[in-house]
């Protein structure tokens, strides 16, 4: 299988303001990402999963961080690269749909123009064409009528909006790599549900590689081709989703996905759209 991105042996670690000394926080990671494939990386908060997102964007401070290893995308080590050429790659290449979209956007900005301006940063198109792709992106991630949205400032949008302008940030220069980091947590049940069935259409559409990262199993189950799970900084378990959610082999994941189960079931019984169908979907379980 073509390999898109590799991490080999990624260890980081971040120093102390007090002590000076490191601790660490992601220890000899390994695992790749074929193109198109959807890869989600689950664990509890504080195992290192957004460390390895920022560290794969080059956007660990160098000051605080240290990372070894090698984290290689299209033949290329990206740790090994100046910041000039992260910033070629960043939006272009790989790009990230943040857990709380008012990080990604300014608010003096309106939002047509800051998804524009990413375009314009990356691709040789006049100011025309990147607001002729910026309609056409919105659209794509169903926020119609497009004019309506470019024109307005993030305060005036949801935040179901606001995360699917996020979205649409991420992919109007076409990347290779998606890395959603924890995309739906700031959403209620029905936008959540809305959102990641967005995220299944995307992936089939578009055929983009997705580095999912949640803690939430049920939202892996309706988009993760494989999945790991780390926890305390290391990756625990791997394997195709199915195989891990039904047969888990480390103990660390069978307590993580019973709890999931519990909650599964509670969701089942008491969350429902109005025509009747689920909103947790679960088509796998």
């Amino acid at each position: 299988m073509q390999t898109l991105l590799q991490v080999t042996d990624l260890s980081i670690s971040y120093r102390s303001a007090s002590t000076g000394r490191h601790h660490a926080a992601v220890s000899r990671a390994n695992f790749e990402i074929a193109p198109g494939e959807v890869l989600g990386l689950m664990g509890e908060s504080g195992c290192g999963k957004t460390s390895v997102a920022l560290a794969t964007l080059g956007l660990l401070s160098r000051d605080n961080a240290e990372v070894t290893g090698s984290i290689t995308f299209r033949g290329e080590n990206l740790l090994a690269m100046g910041e000039k050429a992260l910033q070629r790659i960043r939006g272009a290449g790989i790009s990230m749909v943040y857990q709380v979209p008012e990080i990604a956007l300014s608010p003096v900005m309106r939002v047509g123009m800051q998804i524009a301006e990413v375009a314009h940063a990356h691709q040789q198109w006049d100011w025309k064409k990147c607001r002729d792709e910026t309609h056409s992106i919105l659209a794509r991630v169903g926020l119609t009528p497009t004019e309506r949205i470019c024109s307005a400032y993030p305060h005036q949008l949801s935040g179901g909006q606001l995360q699917r302008v996020v979205l649409a940030q991420a992919l109007i220069c076409g990347p290779a790599l998606v890395i959603a980091d924890e995309p739906t947590a700031s959403l209620d049940a029905r936008s959540q549900a809305d959102f990641i069935a967005l995220l299944r259409e995307l992936k089939q559409g578009l055929r983009i590689s997705l580095l999912l990262i949640s803690h939430t199993p049920e939202i892996q189950a309706s988009l993760a081709d494989r999945i790991i799970v780390m926890k305390d900084g290391e990756i625990v378990e791997e394997g195709s989703f199915d195989r891990v959610y039904w047969n888990p082999v480390h103990p660390y994941t069978r307590t993580l996905l019973r709890r999931d189960r519990e909650t599964t079931r509670v969701h089942s019984e008491r969350e429902h759209s109005a025509d009747g169908e689920l909103v947790w979907w679960r088509e796998r379980l």
